[in-house]
Parts: C-alpha cells; sequence; structure tokens
C-alpha cells in the first residue's frame, strides 16, 4: 500500500517534468523564430477576417453577375454583366453616383476646415484641463446611439422643430430644411467630425515646436507658417481622418432616409431599395462594388500621401 501510493507522486512529478520540458523547447523555439511567433498570433484573427469579411466579398462580387427572373424573381445563377451595364449607361444612376461622391467629398472637405484649428487649439494652445474637457466633448458624442443622433437632427430640422422656433422667432423667416440635401450634408458633418479631429490632433501634436519658432523667426507670419510648415506635415493626418469622412459618407443610408426623405438619392439608398422593395439582391450588389471599388482608388491615393503612418 506504501509503495504504490509513493510510485504515483513520482509519476506525476516525472509527467510535469516532461511537460515543462515540451513547454521550454516551444518557448524557446518560438523565441528563435520571430515570424512563427507572429503567425501563431495572427493566424486565429486572420482566418476569422477571411472567412467573415473577405468571403462575404466574393460573394457580393460573384452575385453581381447573376440576375433577377422578371416572372418568378428568382435569382437565376446565369453569368451576365447586365447589372453593370444597367449602372453605367443609365443617367439617373450616373447622377445618383456623382450627387453621393460630390456630398462625401463636401463632407470631408468641411470637417477637415472645421477640425484643422479646433485640433491646433487642443494640442497647441489649451492647458491640460482645457484639452481634457474637449476630449470628453468629442468623444462623448460617439459613445451616443446613432439613431438617437439622427433623430435629434429630424426634432432640429423639421417644421415647427427648434431651428423654425428660433429662426421664426429672430424675425428671419422659416427655413425648410427637412428632407433636403442641405440638411443631409449638415448631418453629415455632424456625425464625422471626430473621426477627422482625432487624427488631425495627432498629427499636430508630433509636429515639434522648433520648426514652428523657426518659420516665425525667419518672418513667416500665421498664414505663411500655417501654409508652408503645418499643412504639409498634417496632411496625412488630413489624409487619415478624410477616410473615415468620405468612406462612412458614401455608404450611409440611414442618415439621407430619415433626414432627406424619399427625394435623397445616394448609392445607400439605391442599394437599399434594390434588397428591400424590389427584391432585386444583384442588383444590389453590382451597385455596392461600386462604392468598393471608388474607396479602393481613395485608399491607394491615401497611402501614397502618408495616411496609414498618420493612422
Amino acid at each position: 500500500m506504501t509503495s504504490t501510493a509513493g510510485t504515483r507522486p513520482k509519476e506525476q512529478g516525472h509527467n510535469q517534468v516532461i511537460r515543462n520540458g515540451w513547454l521550454l523547447r516551444l518557448s524557446t523555439a518560438l523565441w528563435r523564430r520571430p515570424w512563427a511567433r507572429a503567425s501563431l498570433l495572427l493566424t486565429p484573427p486572420l482566418a476569422w477576417f477571411l472567412l467573415v469579411y473577405v468571403a462575404s466579398l466574393v460573394v457580393l462580387l460573384v452575385t453581381a453577375f447573376w440576375t433577377v427572373n422578371p416572372f418568378t424573381s428568382n435569382i437565376e445563377q446565369t453569368w451576365t454583366l447586365s447589372n453593370f451595364q444597367a449602372i453605367f449607361t443609365t443617367p439617373a444612376y450616373l447622377s445618383d453616383i456623382a450627387q453621393t461622391v460630390g456630398m462625401a467629398a463636401a463632407v470631408t472637405v468641411t470637417d477637415a476646415v472645421i477640425a484643422f484649428p479646433f485640433a491646433y487649439f487642443m494640442a497647441r494652445v489649451a492647458a491640460p484641463r482645457t484639452r481634457t474637457a474637449l476630449f470628453v466633448a468629442i468623444l462623448l458624442p460617439l459613445w451616443a446611439s446613432y439613431l438617437a443622433k439622427v433623430y435629434s437632427w429630424v426634432l432640429i430640422f423639421t417644421n415647427h422643430g427648434f431651428l423654425d422656433w428660433v429662426v421664426g422667432g429672430l424675425g428671419l423667416g422659416h427655413p425648410q430644411l427637412i428632407y433636403t440635401n442641405v440638411a443631409v450634408y449638415a448631418v453629415f458633418c455632424y456625425l464625422w467630425l471626430p473621426f477627422m479631429i482625432i487624427p488631425v490632433y495627432a498629427a499636430l501634436e508630433r509636429v515639434p515646436s522648433s520648426l514652428i519658432e523657426a518659420s516665425q523667426d525667419l518672418g513667416g507670419r500665421t498664414w505663411r507658417t500655417t501654409r508652408s510648415v503645418l499643412l504639409p506635415l498634417v496632411l496625412p493626418g488630413i489624409v487619415a481622418g478624410s477616410i473615415f469622412t468620405f468612406s462612412l459618407t458614401l455608404g450611409d443610408y440611414i442618415t439621407p432616409l430619415l433626414i432627406g426623405g424619399t427625394s435623397a438619392n445616394f448609392i445607400g439608398n439605391i442599394i437599399y431599395t434594390n434588397i428591400g422593395i424590389a427584391n432585386n439582391v444583384p442588383f444590389a450588389a453590382a451597385m455596392a462594388v461600386v462604392p468598393i471599388v471608388i474607396m479602393g482608388i481613395y485608399l491607394t491615393i491615401a497611402r501614397a500621401l502618408g495616411a496609414f503612418e498618420a493612422l
């Protein structure tokens, strides 16, 4: 009895030594081969990325070459370019694409113009407490529901709403902004502004103060220093922020639907209509390829301008 009880701890200790030795050899092998350590670390997220994101894009691209039977409304898996031909030969669709790109560009430029002085004040002028308060003011809206923010703007722009009450009280008439592209543009600028301020702030914070002082010592005024020193150094941060503002505007359909109404014709709304009401998934997939191609071109230009390093 004693002999049997004494052998069990020995066996357990022997097994523990074997496991520790195996773990030590594995740890040594991974330490000597950084690529193996990185592969082991990145394999699960990359596998998930390929399975969910890349695979869905492949399915989307394949579906874009199919058609819908006009009589049965069933998807016919026959290869055709009719969906793309309809998009690029129909003036209405081309106009909607141009309007979407124009809106995305206008929102991006507006947010950049607003974000630069705001971010400069945070990075170069504001005291630490003021900077913290401004950070909270920027990040706090991001915690709120997207729909709640959009519906709050509906209440502002609607007839007899807050804006109508303020402007009418000042005797300046009654603006009719709800269900217009102007209202959609204003809401987009509000929604995506934090995504522009943060990269621009990060870029401004990295600019050495000695460069600004050197420009001022050489007689450079505020505008000349901003144009010749700050803007070239901050440009990657501005482009990095524009990736968010441009892409988010390009694919959004909820804001145009709620703020612009049925008159809002953007790429996202066309995709939404063809998936739901029209039940034409292949055409919706073909239309979804358009913003993907546009963003591919945009990201190529942004990479050339150093935006990825700023991110």
